[in-house]
């Protein structure tokens, strides 16, 4: 009789996450995975030493609330599973080569919002549907290691490159995640597929990247045009390649992401007025046109000063 409850239980479940990822695919996301709340002890282990050698930076917010950035059942109550949604965001239309260069992810609308909206769409269905009483949104602006869990909801593994790699949309997908207070089916993790490949850490412009599958930020092109503060240190002028706000080498060259399909969402379409700039455009960029040009878009992360500076840095790189 018991093992008959537990595999009713067991179907019931099955049957609430399919319909789940169901509603998150109607909601436009491209892959919905689901993982078991758990702390994450040898991730928490490696994020510690990676804070200890600096590597972060001068984002010191990497090393705040460093217990539930490692543990989710600290930021939701009663936590029992993590639900893990991609988005890809690959544009059909891309800059031209002669133009300074943002990377993908900042052609369109600012992909907070984008992907918020969904989620807070999702978390509405799971209350209604399966009386969720506790649950939050996350993207990209908590505590939350987004790719460490969409790697266990099975959607993709941490590539060399250090990015979530999908072996269905590769690895130009935002990474969402709701964090709710119920038990239910739960994904096996994806294994790793980059084999002995190693075109992104070759590479990479600024060497970066290490075999380790870690990244030293302070060397990250796209630190150093968002998260960087003050000057840019003189040791990187030539190394660039026209970025101005963040870098995709490492994604570019990657082998899971030379077939992919464009993503057809509007909101994430490029502004067109950002796919005729050419460099001189960008050169003579005022605040005002910034203001308008980047209204809703995640490049006002550097403000219109810290695009000045980066384009400034580009233009005399081959100076002195």
């Amino acid at each position: 009789m018991g093992c008959f409850n537990e595999r009713i239980v067991l179907n019931e479940l099955k049957k609430n996450s399919e319909n789940i990822k169901s509603e998150a695919k109607r909601l436009g996301f491209s892959d919905c995975g689901i993982a078991r709340v758990e702390p994450l002890k040898k991730e928490a282990d490696a994020l510690k030493k990676w804070l200890e050698e600096g590597r972060n930076g001068d984002m010191n917010y990497m090393e705040n609330h460093f217990e539930k950035r490692t543990n989710p059942a600290l930021l939701v109550q009663n936590a029992r599973s993590v639900i893990s949604v991609l988005l890809n965001y690959y544009p059909e239309k891309t800059q031209t080569k002669s133009s300074y260069k943002l990377s993908k992810y900042a052609y369109g609308i600012d992909y907070h919002k984008v992907m918020k909206n969904r989620l807070y769409k999702l978390l509405n269905y799971l209350k209604e549907q399966y009386n969720v009483k506790n649950g939050r949104a996350f993207v990209d602006s908590a505590p939350v290691m987004d790719k460490i869990w969409a790697q266990k909801a099975g959607l993709g593994w941490i590539g060399k490159n250090t990015n979530l790699i999908s072996k269905k949309f590769g690895s130009f997908v935002f990474i969402g995640e709701l964090i709710v207070d119920i038990e239910l089916a739960y994904d096996d993790p994806d294994k790793e597929r980059c084999g002995k490949c190693t075109r992104c850490i070759e590479a990479c412009p600024t060497g970066a990247l290490t075999s380790e599958r870690r990244i030293d930020a302070t060397k990250c092109i796209s630190y150093l045009t968002i998260e960087k503060k003050g000057a840019i240190p003189e040791e990187f002028k030539g190394q660039w390649q026209n970025w101005i706000f963040g870098c995709d080498v490492c994604q570019d060259v990657c082998p899971w992401n030379q077939k992919l399909k464009p993503h057809d969402f509007d909101e994430l379409a490029p502004f067109s007025e950002l796919l005729s700039m050419q460099k001189k455009d960008w050169e003579n960029i005022d605040k005002e046109q910034f203001n308008r040009v980047f209204k809703n878009s995640a490049v006002k992360r550097t403000k219109f000063e810290g695009l000045k500076r980066n384009i400034e840095f580009l233009k005399t790189r081959n100076k002195g």
